[in-house]
């Protein structure tokens, strides 16, 4: 592999990680392995700390194709627990309210869905890395500040229940960039007039590249004289 010249990478980002640890690690590496002073990394799209699954790294000259990386499709895994709610929709934080589920069937569900398929305006949630005034939502949001973001247009091409067993719900996930999933479970916790909040979450596929082909940290540590 030329990683100056640049090269994509798939990575399998490890639960707790920030996709910034994951780049900052991989630059560390190529550097220390390869006797590199200076290299460019990015990823091309932050995947949140408690979520696992694909993210696509370039090195060199390919940071300049990362926004076309960007652009593809996302398909995601996402499991959710109606009935209750926190601050920032997963587990990050304790649960702040708790609501009826027992009223909602699967029906009721798949008939929600079809609200959020298509073109949508989705509110992003204060603990995300969406910048008002300067500094990250989530900085504010941590201390308990009020943050109020702007809508924003996304596309959600599928949403498919692969499991239900209240109060629990899996959906397979099909969108474009920019979506927050966890927002996506907030908005179908109020339609069914409950709560719900995110509790787990594995990104699968971005446009034609797989997680299945996707390098944990250890392998390409322990491949990368070889690569």
């Amino acid at each position: 592999m030329d990683f100056i010249k640049g090269e994509v990478l798939l990575f399998n980002k490890p639960y707790g990680w920030t996709s910034f640890q994951l780049v900052n690690k991989i630059r560390f590496t190529i550097k220390h392995e390869r006797k590199i002073n200076k290299i460019k990394v990015g990823h091309a799209g932050t995947l949140d700390p408690l979520a696992t699954g694909l993210v696509i790294i370039c090195t060199g000259q390919e940071t300049k194709n990362i926004e076309r990386y960007q652009s593809l499709v996302k398909e995601y895994i996402a499991t959710f627990r109606l009935g209750a709610t926190t601050p920032s929709f997963d587990l990050e934080t304790e649960i702040d309210g708790s609501f009826p589920f027992e009223h909602v069937n699967e029906e009721m569900l798949k008939e929600v869905l079809t609200l959020y398929t298509g073109e949508i305006l989705q509110e992003p949630p204060a603990f995300s890395a969406k910048f008002v005034d300067g500094v990250r939502a989530y900085k504010y949001a941590r201390k308990g500040k009020d943050v109020k973001l702007s809508g924003k247009e996304i596309t959600v091409h599928k949403l498919e229940v692969l499991n239900f067993n209240l109060p629990y719900v899996t959906l397979r996930i099909e969108c474009s960039k920019g979506t927050y999933i966890r927002a996506l479970v907030r908005d179908i916790g109020r339609s069914l007039q409950s709560g719900a909040h995110l509790t787990d979450l594995v990104r699968r596929r971005i446009g034609d590249f797989h997680v299945e082909n996707a390098f944990n940290i250890e392998e390409f540590e322990r491949n990368l004289v070889f690569l």
